[in-house]
């Protein structure tokens, strides 16, 4: 059963310095994606809702991280990360610059 595909990219991961500079030298696009979607799905997601040519989608999982509220810890949740190398040319603007 196929999902659509606004569900498999949850957000953009944009504020992150890592992320500019791979965006600038290395023309690739950093995203939070739903934990159970695959390369593929990735890979036609991307494609499709921002009209770019995708070379190659890299994911892993970022285990949460241990938080204290009071005198009580939590844990956040894991998530999944995909990191998306688009075709030399091609580029994702987020927040038009004028």
């Amino acid at each position: 059963m196929s999902r659509p595909l606004q569900d498999v990219l949850v957000r953009p991961l944009i504020m992150t310095e890592k992320g500019n500079r791979m965006r600038e030298q290395h023309n690739q696009v950093l995203f939070e994606v739903a934990k159970d979607a695959n390369k593929g799905e990735i890979k036609k997601a991307v494609a499709a809702l921002f009209r770019v040519t995708v070379l190659d989608v890299r994911t892993m999982i970022v285990r949460g991280k241990m938080k204290r509220m009071g005198r009580d810890f939590g844990k956040t949740k894991n998530w999944k990360k995909a990191i998306v190398t688009l075709k030399e040319g091609d580029k994702i603007e987020f927040f038009e610059t004028t």
